[in-house]
């Protein structure tokens, strides 16, 4: 018989049961055996004693009754009782004994460590376990980044500081590390981990692993050239993006959405979608990152509401920035801001009237042009030379689709792929953008007007 309490997964239930099994190695030759932990429990007989059956045997013959005198009975069933209760004290008493033992190398046995300092199946909580990711070691870690050294910072986002470091093997890694003082914490890390660990598409970042140590909570990925944002909105690096670059980024963003929307085996909404969330790799391949915010649908769960509006402002759905209602529409709109910011080089929150003509905001600037047939006066200037008119009017004309205020109205990214790669679908009309005002320099939305319906 084998059992293992209800409170460990099953993987862990199997390890411990496996490592019980071992322990009676020494014993092949007894008729019984019985192992107990803390988490499982072993138990082999001769003979049947589960249930009722543990105080019976085969059924057999009536032998002759045997008469005893009463005092005889009496001792009888005294040893008996005597028997029965050393029987129970002594393994009760030996499990007793053995218990902190058992506590101990539970927590110090249990996952196997590899020699460049990963450790598998780590001592931590639970649904963390069940990703399957991989641990690192922290001494490794910060050996890795020279100490989080100055001169390997790559920047530093909402989360933290990222980190450039080489690993022993000489793999190069980006380390994200939590900020104490960061409004986002625990539960945004254990969301990356679980997320990250169970999505795997070649438009998402990879998650090699993490690391807990103390008060300290990292983030390893793979290391990537830059995020979008440096290239599109430095004057010195927007030539690096030509126009047939800035076009797979589009196409490679819409596959990522589309895979954590609908052909992962989970529906995540991202909820951060931006340019600093864009990762570039040295072939400019995009991979969408920052999964600390990201919500786990259920297969048909269509919407969900939260009373904490957690993103950036700029790229939110107003329908999520006033009422904290998100869906996968609400990365579609994330997403029409991000395709307008990569045509035209220009961040939707820096807008003013004095630079805009009147246009509080990119979306705004953009549907004027669209209304005004001048939409190629969004193009940005470094791409005026090499750019193919027909798929720059067709990206205008489905960003414009994605952040139109009616929810029903905005497709789905199934259709943004199909739309991208159909010269001859006709699309439909866009009709007027969710209104916002940006009136302070860091972003904040200060005023937003919608009548956003589904």
């Amino acid at each position: 018989m084998v059992q293992c309490t209800p409170d460990i997964t099953p993987t862990l239930c199997e390890a411990c049961l496996r490592t019980s099994i071992g322990t009676l190695s020494c014993c092949t030759d007894s008729e019984g055996g019985r192992v107990l932990t803390p988490s499982c429990t072993f138990r082999y007989e001769v003979y049947s004693f589960y249930g009722k059956s543990l105080y019976t045997t085969e059924a057999q013959s009536p032998a002759p009754p045997i008469l005893r005198s009463p005092s005889n009975t009496t001792t009888s069933n005294g040893n008996n009782w005597m028997k029965l209760a050393v029987g129970i004290a002594v393994p009760l008493g030996i499990a007793v004994l053995l218990s902190p033992f058992a506590v101990w190398w539970f927590r110090f046995n249990k996952r196997k460590t590899t020699d460049d300092g990963k450790y598998y199946a780590p001592n931590m909580d639970q649904d963390i376990q069940s990703a399957e990711s991989v641990q690192f070691n922290f001494n490794m870690v910060r050996d890795a980044t020279n100490n989080f050294a100055e001169a390997n910072k790559l920047g530093e986002g909402g989360f933290g500081p990222v980190y450039k470091g080489t690993l022993r093997d000489g793999q190069e890694v980006a380390v994200k590390r939590l900020s104490k003082s960061s409004g986002q914490g625990d539960q945004e890390f254990k969301n990356e981990v679980l997320l990250l660990a169970k999505l795997q598409h070649r438009n998402l970042v990879r998650l090699l692993g993490f690391c807990l140590h103390g008060q300290e909570k990292l983030l390893v990925y793979e290391l990537m050239d830059a995020s979008l944002d440096h290239f599109i909105f430095d004057t010195g690096e927007k030539t690096s993006l030509n126009w047939e670059r800035r076009y797979k980024i589009v196409g490679g963003i819409a596959r990522g959405l589309l895979y954590l929307h609908e052909d992962s085996r989970l529906r995540i909404i991202h909820r951060d979608l931006k340019t600093s969330n864009i990762l570039l790799d040295a072939e400019m391949t995009p991979k969408i990152s920052d999964f600390g915010m990201a919500r786990l649908f259920v297969v048909d769960q269509t919407q969900a509401n939260t009373m904490r509006v957690v993103g950036t402002y700029g790229y939110m759905a107003p329908e999520y920035a006033l009422q904290g209602r998100f869906s996968v529409k609400s990365d579609v709109f994330s997403f029409g801001v991000l395709v307008l910011e990569i045509l035209s080089g220009k961040k939707n929150t820096a807008f003013y009237e004095s630079v805009a003509g009147g246009a509080q905001d990119l979306l705004t600037y953009a549907w004027r042009h669209w209304q005004e047939d001048t939409a190629m006066e969004l193009l940005d200037s470094t791409l005026k030379e090499n750019c193919s008119r027909n798929e720059f009017m067709r990206c205008v004309h489905i960003a414009l689709l994605c952040v139109q205020d009616s929810i029903s109205d905005r497709p789905t990214m199934a259709s943004v792929i199909l739309m991208l790669n159909s010269n001859s679908m006709t699309l439909p009309l866009p009709t007027r953008p969710a209104y916002c005002v940006f009136r302070s320099s860091n972003g904040r939305c200060m005023e937003c007007e919608s009548g956003f319906r589904h």
